[in-house]
Parts: structure tokens; sequence; C-alpha cells
């Protein structure tokens, strides 16, 4: 076993499955008619571009604003209903040589948490249902039943990852210089610099040249094409145990 204080974070666009969680959002939230099609339109644009880009302060607040248009007047109660169809969306994309690192760590004694800018209930839902340790997300404000768009603690993309990882770390005892961190994309270069065992997956293209400077892990493989990252057997099992986990959920949010 090794240090039992050490943890394994990971990504989740592009990194822990194939493909962005926030599309899979957009496409419920908007079937329900909680966003607009120009809004979903705007959206991936808006993706691409920074997924592109990283994670400059402009951008990041640019980005920020993006995601609170998105959410910011939305009920709380319709938005906790989509996880279920949100989760069914995402599942099948999940890598099987990403979950099996999830795995190996678990085995080898280290905690394991998802780290995403997604909201902190979708992350936190996600996370349960694969047996990990935990989902880091970006919480939002509700008041009267209602998201009011404003952050209820960091904005967890760039440097932001960075901030809400070290308040684990702290809480949780773990030694960031023993743990690992998995990411796709430049923008999560604070995350990856954070801890002493960096891993890039399918990384873009200024991401791969920092690994090869660097001597970072790499792993590569191809995209899911019409194959389901998960069995079919078990992507049921993982679907119907999510959805009796969510229905079972108190009707209160959770206090800090």
């Amino acid at each position: 076993m090794t240090d039992e204080r050490a943890a394994a974070f990971f990504d989740l666009d592009k990194t822990l499955m194939a493909g962005s969680s926030s599309m899979q959002f957009a496409r419920v939230a908007r079937s329900r008619g909680l966003i607009s099609r120009r809004q979903v339109a705007g959206w991936a644009v808006d993706h691409l571009k920074f997924r592109l880009r990283g994670a400059t302060d402009e951008e990041t607040a640019q980005l920020l604003a993006v995601a609170r248009e998105s959410i910011g007047g939305s009920p709380a109660k319709g938005i906790d209903r989509m996880w279920p169809e949100v989760l069914s969306g995402i599942l099948p994309r999940i890598y099987p040589r990403v979950l099996a690192e999830v795995h190996r760590h678990q085995d080898e004694g280290r905690l394991t948490y998802i780290v995403s800018a997604a909201g902190s209930d979708m992350v936190a839902s996600l996370a349960e249902i694969l047996g990990m340790d935990g989902g880091i997300g970006t919480r939002y404000v509700v008041e009267d039943g209602v998201y009011t768009g404003e952050l209820d603690g960091p904005f967890v993309y760039g440097p932001g990852k960075v901030t809400a990882i070290e308040r684990i770390a702290a809480e949780r005892g773990i030694d960031l210089e023993a743990s690992w961190s998995y990411s796709d994309s430049a923008s999560d270069l604070p995350m990856l610099e954070l801890v002493g065992n960096a891993v890039v997956v399918n990384p873009d293209p200024p991401l791969a040249a920092t690994a090869r400077e660097r001597g970072w892990r790499v792993m590569r493989f191809d995209r899911l094409g019409r194959n389901l990252a998960v069995g079919g057997g078990l992507t049921l099992t993982l679907l119907v145990a999510g959805a009796a986990w969510l229905a079972t959920r108190p009707g209160e949010r959770p206090a800090d």
C-alpha cells in the first residue's frame, strides 16, 4: 500500500470522458426549455474557444460569464431533476483506460477525485456513481429555489482548480507532492504542476509540448467512435444505481 494521504485528481472533459459534460448538460437543458437554442450554440462556440486558448485571466472571466448566464435564473429543482438524464449521456463516454487508472489508484490506497468547472452537484453525483471519493465542481448560490448565477466558492477552472484542490487537501490531510493529476488541456497546467505526479491524457498541442519538456507521462488512445466507453451491462448498472441514489437524496440542499 502507498501513502494513504495521497490522492489522484482527474479532470472531467476529454480526460475522464470523451467530449464535453457541459454539452450534455446543454442538450438536456434545451430539451426541457431551460435554455434557448441560441444559448446552446453560443455555449458550444465559447467552450471550444476557451478549451483551445487556455486560461488567461481575461478568458477565464469570459468563460465564467458564459456559465453564469447559462444557469442564472434557473430553478434549482428543475436542474436537480436533469442529473439522471445528463449522467446517462456522460457515462457511455467514460474512457475505460482512465477509469482503470482510477481503480489502480484506489487499489494502491489513494483517494480519487473528479475536478471540473462543471456544477458541483453533477460532478459529485458522477463521482458517487463511479465509486470515487468525491467530486470537486463549481458551486452556485441558490436563493428562494432559484440559481442567482453568483458563485458560492471558487470557479473551478484553471487556477481555481488549485484553490479547490488545496482546500480538499487541507481538510483530508492529503500530501500533494505524493499525489497525481490527470488532464488533457494546457488550461489545467496549474493543477498538473500542483502535484508530484502529472499525467496528460490525449493532450492538446501546448500541453503535449509541455509534457515532452518535463518528462510527464502521456496517455494516448483513440476516441470512442461507435464503441461505448463502458460496457452496456456496467453502464446500465451505473445508471440504475445513479438514478436510485439521486431519487433518494434529501429535498434540502446540503449546507456548507
